[in-house]
């Protein structure tokens, strides 16, 4: 049923009611609805418009449903900007927070795996635990309902091979580098990696870049030499990791893009799937480079040397 409202001289409105028709609206009797109360000398604020037509509508189908009333031009959801501000200043605060923990955690990290590195110096084992303990969080996040399970193929995991491949190598070169030079030397290296990213794909993938993005690559190419030339305890092969590091990681993060884009599976999952297919490709090549006895002979001498604490430096290290 649609009504037309309109205001009448005599303050009141004068309602016309018209039933559905094929063709035309027909007009039903005239009735008149007062705006003013019986003993009110005041008219009673209203929230409808006297000056818009009001329209009162229900769903042909459902007779049990209430009518709805609502202005012509004002069908439009009416905006809430006090809570879009707190929605979006609680989002900023949730990121910053998860910024502080990830520094603060890579802080811990860097401390525990270099004194681990200095009485255990199998990088290639320390680099399983690792992605190891990562995957059993996840595992474990996953079991319990912390975490919602992503819904994968074996699509999905053929396009993150090549990514978990780069990941594995990078996460195991700068391991290496951890091992052999100071962290802070390895950090260094490795904040060249956006200049690898732009060579790449400037001379692989053929994209092309604005002239300050190249400008800026000046000071980093030059900080990175500059650090090595004057690092008193320089060494080849932690500096070489730091390097191969780098590359990889630039090409997992091209193969991610190539290879990834599309895919339901994203963010923290994502990452956790990353993991354990990285855990399944570097188990055999650590027990091939190293090996179980050569493990065992050191985490002996290093319980003997460092006591039980250096049970909880690992525990600190790869959680």
């Amino acid at each position: 049923m649609i009504c037309s409202v309109r205001a009448a001289a005599s303050s009141s409105l004068s309602v016309v009611a018209a039933a559905p028709a094929k063709a035309s609206l027909t007009p039903m009797p005239r009735f008149s609805v007062p705006l003013r109360a019986p003993f009110s000398s005041q008219a009673p604020s209203s929230c409808l418009s006297s000056h818009r037509p009001l329209y009162l509508a229900t769903r042909q189908g459902f007779g049990s449903e209430k009518p709805r009333a609502c202005e012509a031009d004002r069908n439009a959801a009416v905006p809430f900007p006090e809570e879009d501000e707190l929605s979006v200043a609680s989002q900023r605060i949730k990121i910053g927070f998860y910024f502080a923990t990830w520094w603060a955690l890579n802080v811990v990290f860097n401390i525990y795996n270099k004194k681990v590195l200095n009485a255990f110096p199998y990088p290639w084992l320390t680099s399983t635990l690792s992605l190891a303990a990562g995957s059993l969080i996840m595992l474990a996040s996953w079991a319990s309902r912390v975490a919602r399970p992503p819904k994968t193929d074996l699509d999905f995991w053929k396009s993150l091979a090549p990514v978990a491949l780069a990941h594995t190598i990078g996460h195991v070169a700068a391991t290496i580098s951890m091992s052999k030079v100071a962290v802070s030397f390895t950090h260094i290296i490795k904040s060249g990696e956006p200049a690898f990213s732009v060579l790449v794909s400037r001379f692989l993938l053929g994209e092309s870049f604005p002239m300050p993005v190249y400008l800026s690559l000046i000071p980093i190419i030059g900080g990175c030499a500059l650090s090595a030339l004057t690092e008193l305890n320089f060494n080849l092969t932690g500096f070489m990791g730091a390097m191969v590091s780098n590359l990889a990681f630039v090409f997992r993060n091209i193969f991610s893009k190539k290879g990834m884009s599309g895919k339901s599976v994203s963010g923290m999952n994502y990452y956790a799937c990353l993991s354990m297919l990285s855990l399944l490709i570097l188990t055999p090549f650590a027990i091939a480079v190293e090996g179980p006895k050569m493990w065992a002979a050191g985490w002996q001498k290093a319980i003997s040397q460092i006591g039980p604490h250096f049970v909880w430096w690992v525990v600190a290290q790869n959680v």
